[in-house]
C-alpha cells in the first residue's frame, strides 16, 4: 500500500498539513493529538455517516485520549441552513465545549461547511479538524477553510473563512460511496486540471476510469493532485481575492442551477459544477476565447465517465434562462453588479473576467437550454 502524502498548507502559524492515504480513519486520533493537543472535541456527522465511519473514529479518538462529544445531523444541503446552525451551536455548547477544545467534522460538504462556520463562530473560534468522507469534500470543499450555509437568496451567502488545524483525506472511506456520488466528486478533480494543469487533465483522460472504480493508487494520486493544486492557490490567495477565483471554473453557472433546483436532490454539486464546465468551455468558444476542440474534448471526458454535460442529461425539467441569470446575479462574488466568470483560453488556461455581459449571457443559456444533448 502506498505511503500516506503529506501535502502543507503554508499559511505562517495557521499552517497545516492534508494527510492523503488508505485507512487513516483507524489513526485519526494520534494525529488530532499532535495537530489540536489533548482535550475534548465534538464530532459533527450525519446520519448515513455515522453508521458507516463514526464508531471507528470513535475508537481512535478514545485511544488516544481524547474525550468525544457526537452531534448527529440529517444529511443532505438542506442541511446547512441558519435552524440548523442554531441547533448545532446550541448542542456545542450544552456539551461543554471550551475555547481550547475542537470541532471534528466528519462527513461531506454539507458536514464540511456546518461544522466548519459553527467552529469559526463557537466561543469566537475554536479548532477545527476536517475529515471528509466524499471525494468531492476531500479534493474541495475540506481545504482552504471557506465555510458556509444557504439561504433563500442562494448556495454559500452566509459565512466565513476559518482554516482548519488538520485535514484526513483517508481514501479507503471512498469504497462507501455509491457511484453517482463518486462521480460528482470527480468533477472537481477534473476542475484542477482544467483551470491549471493540462497535463494532469490528459492523465485524467487515461485514468479518469481507474479512479472511478477505486484503483488505490490512482485514486489516492488523483485526491493528492488535486489537494496540492488547491493548497497552492489558496497560500497565494487565502480570501479569494484573484487567483483562488479560478477555483469557481463552473461554479458560477453551476450555483445558478442548484439554487433553481432549490437544493432538492435532483442535481449534486459536482453534477452541476460538471454542466458548468462544459457551459464555460462552450461560452468561451462561442466568444472565440478558445478552440472549440478543446470544449468539445471536454464534454466528451466527462461524458464518457457518466457525468451529465447538459440538464437535460438528468431530467432535470424546464429551466429558464431568465431565472439562472438572475441567480448568477445574486452569487457573493458580484462586485458592483458585475458577475465574475471564470472562463477559458484552452485546456489548463482558465481567468477571471467581469466583462461579459448578463445579456450575452442570457442568449447562450436560451440556446444552451434548448438545444438536445
Amino acid at each position: 500500500m502506498t505511503d500516506p502524502a503529506v501535502i502543507r498548507v503554508p499559511l505562517g502559524e495557521r499552517a497545516y498539513d492534508i494527510v492523503v492515504g488508505h485507512g487513516l480513519l483507524e489513526v485519526a486520533g494520534q494525529r488530532i493529538a499532535a495537530a489540536c493537543g489533548p482535550g475534548s472535541v465534538a464530532v459533527v456527522t450525519d446520519e448515513t455517516v455515522a453508521g458507516l465511519h463514526l464508531e471507528t473514529l470513535d475508537e481512535s479518538l478514545g485511544r488516544a485520549g481524547i474525550r468525544c462529544h457526537t452531534v448527529i445531523v440529517p444529511p443532505g444541503e438542506k442541511t446547512k441552513s441558519f435552524r440548523h446552525l442554531e441547533d448545532l451551536l446550541d448542542d456545542l455548547l450544552d456539551a461543554g465545549i471550551e475555547r481550547g477544545d475542537g470541532v471534528v467534522a466528519l462527513g461531506g460538504g454539507v458536514i464540511g461547511d456546518l461544522a466548519g462556520l459553527s467552529a469559526s463562530l463557537l466561543r469566537r473560534g475554536v479548532a477545527l479538524v476536517q475529515i471528509p468522507t466524499t471525494l468531492l469534500a476531500q479534493v474541495d470543499s475540506s481545504v482552504g477553510g471557506k465555510t458556509g450555509i444557504d439561504t433563500r437568496h442562494g448556495k454559500n451567502l452566509v459565512g466565513t473563512f476559518h482554516q482548519p488545524r488538520l485535514v484526513l483525506a483517508d481514501t479507503s472511506v471512498l469504497a462507501t460511496l455509491p457511484p453517482r456520488e463518486r462521480r460528482a466528486g470527480y468533477a472537481e478533480v477534473v476542475k484542477y486540471g482544467l483551470l491549471g494543469n493540462r497535463s494532469f487533465f490528459e492523465w485524467l483522460e487515461d485514468h479518469g476510469e481507474s479512479v472511478l472504480s477505486g484503483s488505490a493508487f490512482h485514486l489516492q494520486h488523483a485526491v493528492e493532485k488535486s489537494c496540492a493544486a488547491k493548497a497552492a492557490i489558496v497560500a497565494q490567495d487565502e480570501r479569494e481575492g484573484s487567483e483562488r477565483a479560478l477555483l469557481n471554473l463552473g461554479h458560477t453557472f453551476g450555483h445558478a442551477l442548484e439554487t433553481a433546483c432549490g437544493y432538492d436532490g435532483r442535481l449534486l454539486h459536482g453534477e452541476a459544477v460538471a454542466i458548468g464546465m462544459t457551459m464555460a468551455f462552450d461560452l468561451s468558444a462561442s466568444l472565440g476565447l478558445c478552440p472549440a476542440g478543446d470544449a468539445a474534448r471536454v464534454r466528451r471526458h466527462l461524458a464518457r465517465t457518466g457525468l451529465p454535460v447538459h440538464p437535460a442529461d438528468l431530467g432535470i425539467g424546464t429551466l429558464d434562462a431568465g431565472e439562472l441569470v438572475h441567480h448568477m446575479a445574486q452569487d457573493k462574488k458580484v462586485v458592483g453588479g458585475r458577475v465574475a466568470f471564470v472562463l477559458v483560453h484552452g485546456i489548463g488556461e482558465a481567468f477571471l473576467t467581469r466583462d461579459v455581459a448578463l445579456d450575452t449571457v442570457a442568449e447562450f443559456l436560451t440556446s444552451t437550454l434548448a438545444r438536445t444533448p
